[in-house]
């Protein structure tokens, strides 16, 4: 078991998931607003599942998609951070950076603030050289995130995970590198 891996942003404490987690987990992936560019809604015991990966793999690494809550409210809004793809990716090995919030906290910007500090844990605790993210094509929500993170795009790939002839197939990757994050 690693030393665990907590911090906080201005708004959000981003830290390790708990049981209270998983009601509000499984009603943001059940929302066909927040899904919309995954193949399908999560089943309850799917949210569960994905709950409980996200916990165990910070218990294991120290970090990982953490759980995100409002600083004032103690209100769960989804999750943020770092994850090492079980994929085999045109780009592995890799750590990506994610994010997926309850569509209510959208465009407050709280995505972009939340990656920042993961990437800082990345970067200052971790010491990775590289970071990327990837979504489908037309997902441009989470492409302006990573453009506001000051990620490059670094071209396209088709996502096996996802049926061929499907719109979310082609998904974008994006990087960022250590020397470059400041520049």
């Amino acid at each position: 078991m690693a030393e665990l891996i907590e911090f906080e942003t201005d708004r959000l404490s981003l830290r390790q998931w708990l049981s209270r987690d998983r009601d509000p987990f499984f009603e943001l992936n059940s929302d066909p607003k927040v899904m919309e560019y995954f193949p399908s809604l999560l089943t309850r015991e799917e949210s569960d599942r994905m709950a409980d990966k996200c916990h165990s793999l910070i218990t294991e690494r120290g970090w990982g998609f953490w759980a995100a809550e409002l600083k004032e409210s103690n209100q769960f809004v989804g999750f943020v951070g770092l994850h090492i793809p079980s994929d085999q990716l045109p780009f592995s090995p890799c750590v990506e950076i994610g994010w997926r919030l309850a569509y209510q906290h959208w465009g407050k910007g709280l995505a972009t603030e939340a990656a920042n500090g993961a990437l800082n844990v990345a970067f200052e605790v971790l010491h990775l050289r590289e970071i990327v993210a990837f979504t489908a094509v037309g997902n441009y929500r989470s492409r302006a995130v990573m453009e506001r993170l000051r990620m490059q795009e670094s071209g396209t790939f088709d996502h096996h995970q996802v049926p061929e002839g499907s719109a979310l197939r082609k998904h974008c990757l994006y990087r960022l590198a250590y020397e470059t994050r400041d520049a």
